[in-house]
């Protein structure tokens, strides 16, 4: 593994990822351990949708580390995007012009990051680009599986609610074809099913999938739900969305016994109650503060391996 530039799940192995969830469980441990590690470095988080989660995260874990951070939340609106300048230029002016250590780019369109990182040696970290991926989400969405299960193989996961357009469904279902015995339902309606390029990568690597429409009969047959947001940006008919949005609510009476762990990568919008946050089984909050860690130990691997 190149700790280098973080495009794509798919450049993790089990080897990279074993390194990076002991080291995160090493920093949670003993953070004081780990207060200075980054201090002589500057993050630049470059986000051009907005977010909540992943930022602040990024921000706090470079902060802990002891680093900088300089950033805009909506580049869109708050940089020079707003006058035409291209993401080629803005990367280049980050790192050339600014010395920048690490950039955190969202991008609002499928391979941003790629871009980015095929100009430039500074590291990239995709922080989610457009409906492609998001990597470091599927890596704390994983982590969180293993602390919750104590496992990563022989198990089985509903990914529900907008597999076409999730970044966190596309990036998490690449991870999960490394470990074993492992099958992944996916609950939606048809016209946001898993796209074909996810299928064929899936298919490719032997990992067991399929396609439901019923939501109570899927969580009697897994051991962990991942629900998701449909999202409405992405949607160029509204016709559309209006038809499938509020199919899949997740109720507490809909939770069976067998039913382990609750994920989200959040955030919500009316496809988990608000009732079901007091189900210890419920883990998405519990998410976040895993991804804090996994942000920092991902900075630190990145910081001293470059």
């Amino acid at each position: 593994m190149n700790w280098h530039h973080i495009i794509s799940a798919d450049q993790f192995d089990c080897d990279s990822i074993k390194e990076l969830f002991e080291l995160a469980r090493n920093i949670k441990k003993n953070p004081g351990l780990f207060h200075k590690d980054l201090a002589d470095k500057v993050m630049f988080e470059l986000f051009y949708q907005a977010s909540t989660r992943t930022r602040f995260s990024f921000d706090l874990a470079m902060k802990k580390l002891g680093g900088r951070v300089i950033g805009t939340e909506n580049a869109r609106i708050f940089s020079s995007a707003t006058k035409g300048e291209t993401l080629e230029d803005t990367i280049l002016t980050i790192t050339v012009g600014l010395e920048a250590d690490i950039i955190v780019l969202r991008y609002d369109k499928v391979g941003g990051a790629k871009r980015a990182s095929q100009i430039t040696e500074t590291p990239i970290i995709n922080a989610g680009d457009g409906p492609g991926e998001h990597p470091t989400q599927a890596l704390l969405d994983l982590f969180t599986i293993q602390e919750e299960l104590g496992r990563l193989n022989d198990f089985t996961i509903a990914m529900i609610g907008d597999p076409y357009h999730s970044r966190t469904i596309h990036s998490l279902a690449r991870l999960l074809t490394l470990y074993k015995n492992v099958e992944i339902i996916l609950v939606s309606p048809d016209e946001i099913g898993l796209d074909d390029e996810t299928k064929k990568y899936l298919h490719e690597r032997g990992l067991k999938f399929s396609h439901s429409k019923n939501l109570g009969k899927t969580l009697k047959k897994v051991d962990v739900a991942y629900m998701t947001r449909i999202q409405e940006e992405y949607f160029h008919n509204p016709e559309i969305y209006k038809k499938v949005f509020g199919q899949y609510v997740l109720s507490s009476k809909l939770i069976p016994s067998n039913l382990k762990l609750i994920m989200h990568p959040l955030p919500r919008k009316g496809e988990i109650l608000f009732e079901v946050d007091k189900d210890p089984r419920a883990a998405y909050f519990r998410q976040v503060n895993y991804g804090l860690y996994i942000r920092m130990a991902l900075l630190k691997l990145i910081s001293d391996k470059v």
